[in-house]
């Protein structure tokens, strides 16, 4: 790919997601919208390998639904009330088609069919960005209308992403997709608090990213895409492979790590607004999801399966490592230890 078009790509997702993010008219945020998904698309689609357009095709027509449904119910509140600005959505008809789209836009069942098809067509640099950066404009616009939307279908579609991530990512053997319904998993997390405390929600997309980064790149840099090279990946790098099984636990929310955190801070304001069976039902449903990244941990670090596949291993004693990557790390396992600073600040 020309390294002026990257270039110019790359500054397109920050120009897009910035605009979404900072502005208070609807017609703003999706101008930033639609920036953001012609700017991913020729990053999506650069490998020129049949699933790569697939992908690319998918992105498109999922993305270019869920801003057509973003301005059609933005027309409708305008025509009804007179206001653009997004704080001001009060229409019921605009609230539900909002809904939707959101959903369309984060992955949220019944809405997430694309997205692990998706990642799994994009390169892993790319992936990054898909389950990271590009959820971002999307949650900055669901904070704003919170107040807005109904608390029942949110919690529903929460509890159902929450169920159907961890369910569906138990039989995969690729990587991207594990990672995939994983995020369609922590989707249910922040969707199902974001009513009573959207802090809480930011805190809990910010830790995601980390976490997620911190796997993604570390994958990238052991080039392990599936579960059959995760078995041998530990002849490359040791140490970060075992960091990549101490990543993959802390983003299951086992703790001491970092993962706990928002899962511990989510259940405890479930339960202060009165709603402990819901806490009850989610922090279940979470172990489907726990099973596939121990099976990811066990693959990495401890030993071979009993039938193991017939690759050739491949000893690298000068593995590339980033600063950035050994960084993530540290604040993906670390950071529980500041949860009492946390809670003074939401």
């Amino acid at each position: 790919m020309n390294p002026y078009a990257k270039l110019i790509s790359y500054m397109s997702l920050i120009l897009g997601t910035a605009l979404t993010t900072s502005s208070t008219n609807w017609l703003m945020a999706w101008m930033g919208l639609e920036i953001n998904t012609l700017a991913i698309i020729p990053l999506i689609s650069k490998s020129h390998h049949p699933r790569a357009i697939e992908a690319t095709i998918k992105y498109f027509l999922v993305q270019a639904t869920a801003s057509a449904l973003i301005l059609f119910s933005s027309m409708i509140n305008a025509w009804t009330t007179g206001q653009w600005d997004i704080t001001q959505l009060n229409h019921p008809m605009s609230c539900l088609l909002m809904t939707t789209a959101i959903a369309m836009k984060l992955g949220l069942v019944p809405f997430h069919f694309w997205f692990p098809e998706v990642l799994q067509g994009s390169p892993m640099t790319i992936a990054i960005l898909l389950t990271t950066m590009m959820k971002l404009p999307p949650i900055s616009i669901i904070l704003l209308t919170s107040h807005s939307l109904n608390p029942t279908l949110l919690t529903t579609m929460a509890i159902t992403s929450t169920a159907l991530g961890g369910w569906l990512g138990l039989n995969q053997t690729q990587t991207r997709k594990i990672l995939a319904f994983s995020s369609i998993s922590h989707l249910g997390w922040m969707t199902i608090i974001i009513i009573y405390n959207p802090k809480l929600t930011l805190l809990t997309f910010y830790l995601y990213v980390l976490m997620t980064s911190t796997i993604f790149l570390i994958l990238n840099t052991t080039k392990t895409m599936k579960l059959s090279t995760v078995m041998i990946s530990w002849t490359k790098s040791p140490t970060l492979n075992a960091m990549l099984m101490l990543s993959l636990l802390s983003l299951a929310g086992l703790p001491p790590l970092t993962g706990f955190l928002p899962k511990w801070l989510i259940i405890q304001e479930l339960t202060k607004q009165k709603m402990t069976p819901t806490a009850t039902i989610i922090a279940l449903l979470s172990l489907l999801g726990l099973f596939f990244y121990l099976r990811l941990a066990y693959h990495a670090t401890i030993t071979l399966p009993p039938n193991p596949t017939n690759h050739i291993k491949h000893w690298y004693t000068n593995t590339p490592t980033y600063p950035s990557t050994s960084t993530l790390t540290a604040l993906s396992t670390l950071l529980l230890p500041i949860s009492p600073m946390v809670l003074t600040l939401i």
